[in-house]
């Protein structure tokens, strides 16, 4: 196949031939270099220059696996699950705390916006003491909670995604993302945060 632009090439296509071209490859890391450390800093407590070199590896390990993508997935999915997969290990190796990791305040506000009931806190997230409980909120959910409300609201992901990036079933993440806005509710409870549910 012949790629005469990437920028107007899928991912997909830029995959298949990346391994006969590595421009292609390299239009590839760029396209997901930004949203992979933003992923990868948003599971892990990790210092940026150490997110870097998990980037690194995700992407040492998509161009040595490419022959064995499966195209069943999307490539965004394969290659988060690599930085999933990635992230995970070096936070083992690293035996990281995971309790202290940094969400912005726009972070904090896509997941607000996302879990709040109808009552309308669009200016309690503009107060600065209420974005700070937020995170507090998030930073105290069991891991598997919190990560599936990153993939969820800050990632974009959709269900199918997440399920392919986390390799557990769509009712799996249906479940998990239901029981992680319970814990948000109880968590926002716990702090007297009525007004974030």
């Amino acid at each position: 196949m012949d790629i005469k632009d990437p920028a107007e090439k899928t991912d997909e296509e830029l995959a298949n031939t990346a391994l006969d071209n590595q421009e292609y490859f390299y239009y590839l890391m760029k396209r997901y270099e930004k949203r992979l450390l933003s992923y990868i800093l948003h599971i892990s407590n990790f210092s940026s220059g150490d997110a870097e070199d998990v980037l690194q590896e995700v992407f040492i390990k998509t161009y040595k696996n490419l022959r064995a993508f499966d195209k069943s997935l999307k490539f965004s999915s394969w290659i988060y699950r690599i930085a999933h997969n990635e992230t995970i290990s070096e936070y083992r190796r690293k035996k990281a705390s995971v309790s202290t990791i940094s969400l912005d305040d726009k972070d904090t506000e896509i997941i607000m916006k996302s879990l709040k009931s109808s009552h309308d806190i669009k200016e309690d997230l503009h107060k600065k003491d209420i974005k700070e409980k937020v995170r507090e909120v998030i930073y105290a959910l069991p891991a598997k909670y919190r990560e599936v409300l990153i993939l969820r609201y800050i990632e974009d992901k959709d269900y199918q995604e997440i399920s392919d990036i986390l390799k557990k079933s769509m009712g799996t993440v249906s479940t998990l993302v239901s029981r992680a806005h319970k814990h948000f509710k109880k968590e926002a409870r716990k702090r007297k945060l009525d007004m974030l549910i």
